[in-house]
């Protein structure tokens, strides 16, 4: 069997990378993936697997007919805060390929938000006509359960991604601390420089070595840039982009204070603590779910001292969460993978 893989791939987003790797982990061994990518050429040599691009037509086409299977997903596809383009592209090509009569599974989705009464229609008869549907948060499946549409529910998969070492890591500066902080028209420049006055005093209050760690070069490493220098000695940019590099850097870190979804995601299921700046309701649900301490970036502080004392507070008196319910999580996201056994099967 062939399964076409449809996501937010190869765009040099850290977390939806994350996403790819976790699925191609959990693919049965049986199934040869091809990939519908931004940039195939880096997925064909990372991932060693057959990839397309993405956005021409030709060649969706081509590896719908060459493919018994579509998987769409996981994360944030179906929304319309940012535009209608995303709903429609992927409703469009779940569409086509269940009229082609391919197996199509929706894969660990978070759905919406749907601002737009079509958008909503669309994402309804596209869930409705899926061979499988598995979501990540309670806000989705409750969504799926007012449409009377059969879900899963199960934790963000890259949960259960595996982990590499990360070369040169122990020899930085211990203890060590992970920032990752993303472009969004609610980090405004008065508010960045907040936080990075906070850091510093953080920093100096705990004698830590702050890691600045870019998820998506294209939006978050010139903020790192911006950060640096007011932690001259004290901190590094660490820009990665293997998937299980970036998760495998959170397992020499004491704490994480992060927007990033899948850099929380990974910081708590490597033993951190964590704290969130949400700037999506996606991180809100994770802060729900996990009793994360965090701020809404509308919402921090505009006392740079009150952000260092709440994060010193956290660090010296936080607790991160037990391995026990790390265990149990990670258990409960390979769920995702029994969704595609159970689609894929002959």
């Amino acid at each position: 069997m062939r399964a076409l893989l449809s996501g937010y791939y190869g765009k040099g987003n850290g977390g939806d990378e994350a996403l790819l790797a976790t699925l191609l982990q959990m693919l049965p061994s049986d199934v040869t993936p091809v990939v519908l990518s931004g940039n195939p050429e880096e997925t064909r040599n990372r991932y060693g697997v057959e990839a397309y691009e993405r956005m021409a037509f030709p060649s969706l086409i081509k590896g719908l007919r060459s493919c018994d299977a579509l998987i769409w997903g996981g994360g944030s596809l179906i929304q319309d805060a940012t535009s209608a383009i995303s709903p429609f592209y992927y409703g469009t090509m779940m569409t086509v390929a269940q009229k082609m009569g391919l197996k199509t599974v929706a894969w660990a989705q978070g759905i919406g938000p749907l601002h737009r009464r079509v958008t909503r229609w669309l994402a309804r008869q596209t869930f409705a006509g899926c061979t499988q549907v598995s979501v990540r948060d309670r806000a989705s499946a409750s969504l799926l359960s007012d449409w009377q549409i059969p879900h899963v529910l199960a934790p963000d998969p890259v949960w259960a991604l595996q982990s590499k070492p990360v070369p040169g890591l122990w020899n930085l500066s211990a203890p060590r601390v992970a920032v990752t902080l993303r472009s969004h028209p609610q980090l405004t420049p008065t508010r960045l420089s907040h936080l990075t006055r906070a850091l510093v005093d953080f920093q100096k209050a705990t004698q830590t070595f702050i890691v600045l760690l870019p998820f998506q070069k294209a939006q978050d490493l010139n903020l790192a840039q911006a950060i640096q220098p007011a932690l001259k000695d004290v901190s590094q940019i660490l820009c990665l982009e293997e998937p299980q590099l970036l998760k495998g850097v959170f397992r020499g870190i004491e704490m994480a204070i992060g927007m990033r979804l899948h850099s929380l995601i990974m910081a708590a299921s490597e033993g951190c603590r964590c704290f969130a700046l949400s700037y999506d309701p996606k991180v809100n649900r994770l802060m729900e779910d996990l009793d994360m301490p965090g701020w809404d970036l509308a919402n921090l502080p505009d006392d740079p001292n009150v952000m260092s004392k709440t994060w010193i507070e956290h660090y010296a008196n936080g607790d991160p969460l037990s391995s026990e319910k790390i265990q149990f999580l990670i258990d409960r996201a390979l769920i995702h993978r029994e969704v595609l056994h159970k689609a894929l099967s002959r």
